[in-house]
Order: structure tokens, then sequence, then C-alpha cells
């Protein structure tokens, strides 16, 4: 069965649960802990993944009730 593609799917959470084709970014977080800036510009054009990317942090390092840790199972990280 082929993956659809997360045209217009900026949540990180919903893209991992629904089964669609993700490039795995997840060694951006990586980069983040091991810089420890106080500040992180990351540009990039549009419609490349920005707003992906920050729901993908925010998972990460987001405490809460539910475990997200999951999501992170079959990623590079």
């Amino acid at each position: 069965m082929k993956k659809r593609l997360p045209i217009g799917l900026s949540d990180f959470k919903r893209l991992i649960d629904g089964g669609y084709t993700y490039v795995d970014k997840s060694l951006l977080i990586q980069d983040v802990v091991e810089r420890g800036t106080h500040v992180a510009l990351i540009p990039r054009p549009r419609r490349f993944g920005k707003t992906l990317n920050l729901s993908m942090l925010r998972y990460f390092f987001e405490k809460t009730e539910a475990d997200t840790g999951y999501l992170f199972e079959n990623l590079a990280i």
C-alpha cells in the first residue's frame, strides 16, 4: 500500500499517526540540543516544512500526561 502525501498537513502527530509519507528530519533535534543556543534562526523557503519541524520539536520536548515517545520510534533520533 502506498503512503499518502501530507499536503497541507503540519502537525507531526497527525502525520505519524495517519501513516503519511515522512522524510525523516528528526536529527534536527540533535542539532538543536548540541548547539545549545538561546535562539535558533532556521530560514527556509516557503512550504519547506518549518511549521512541521517546530511541531516535531514540540512533541519531542513538551511534557504532557500523554506519552508521545512512540512518535519517534522508527526515526533516526
